[in-house]
């Protein structure tokens, strides 16, 4: 029997891309080409992979009439028209779980990097500046006022780790969590007003495009830090910047960005902030563990089994 034809939409690592060459017939962007190229193969795609800020919108799904399934290297499947897909029948997966500890283990690291501002030690020793006087003083994590924004499996995660350090925690999110031991908040400014530390982790998406505005930013104050580790959507860059030159905030670190890779040279050169690129699961345990979870997803679908982990829109049935 023929291989299952696979579209790649997006440049995938070769831990993703040789197993999926191994197992299906994977074509890579072939819908990116002329026309010509990818029209022949075009209706015989059944499967689609791709990252999760990747646009996979209602046009390409058009393209590609028997499409069963989109694969989603990630946890977030912003870019995806998941309404589009499910008016067309088309099952959206994605790789939860076997990332978030990374993820809120790099969530913490910024909150700590940016209250201790060790980049700007780590230089400090560096340039030999140390002979000449200490560092000014930083500011403490421990014992301090945590809110998070979208409890999620990674909000928790951090929520967990903050514990550790004796803070104090509160969230919000589209409703209380029963199951929550923390303080629950009905909306972005109460949370921030009553944070020292903000952590953003709430999914990307249309639904909370410029959650964290100017108001957010107002609320959380001039000793406020703001942590974004989710979707660079999520916060109003342009608001942020002027936060952090006025200082409205204190400071921010920052793995995600609205126009990623490009990162603004407010942002890059504003000694208040820290950057890191979009890594938090950069490691090569859980980016693997992703990649099997893609794989096994297209795998179980195109057996006739139930998917190990379809997007929440995708899971009623």
């Amino acid at each position: 029997m023929p291989a299952i034809p696979i579209l790649a939409a997006a440049e995938l690592p070769p831990f993703l891309a040789t197993p999926l060459a191994a197992e299906f017939a994977l074509h890579d962007r072939l819908h990116e080409r002329p026309v010509e190229d990818f029209a022949p193969l075009a209706g015989t795609i059944r499967g689609l992979v791709t990252r999760g800020e990747i646009r996979i919108d209602a046009a390409l799904l058009d393209r590609l009439p028997a499409l069963e399934i989109v694969a989603v290297f990630g946890v977030g499947y912003d870019g995806v028209d998941v309404a589009a897909a499910l008016a067309r029948g088309v099952l959206v997966t994605h790789t939860p779980g076997v990332l978030d500890d990374d993820v809120a283990d790099l969530a913490i690291a910024l909150m700590l990097c940016t209250a201790r501002r060790i980049p700007a030690a780590d230089r400090f020793v560096r340039d030999d500046r140390w002979p000449a006087g200490p560092l000014p003083l930083a500011r403490g994590m421990s014992r301090q006022r945590l809110g998070i924004l979208g409890l999620g499996r990674i909000g928790r995660a951090i929520a967990r780790r903050a514990e550790g350090f004796g803070m104090s925690i509160a969230y919000t999110a589209r409703a209380p969590k029963p199951d929550a031991p923390w303080r629950y908040l009905p909306d972005p400014v109460a949370l921030a007003a009553a944070s020292d530390f903000l952590v953003v982790t709430t999914p990307g998406g249309a639904a909370t495009q410029h959650l964290v505005d100017a108001h957010v930013l107002e609320a959380l104050g001039p000793e406020g830090i703001l942590v974004n580790i989710s979707r660079g959507s999520v916060v109003d860059e342009r608001a942020l910047i002027a936060a952090l030159e006025r200082g409205t905030i204190a400071g921010a670190g920052l793995d995600v960005f609205e126009d990623e890779p490009h990162v603004p040279e407010a942002l890059r050169t504003s000694a208040r902030v820290v950057l890191t690129p979009h890594m938090g699961s950069a490691t090569t345990r859980t980016r693997e563990a992703m990649a099997a979870l893609v794989v096994r997803n297209l795998r179980e679908h195109f057996a006739g089994r139930p998917v190990p982990t379809p997007v929440p829109e995708c899971a009623g049935g």
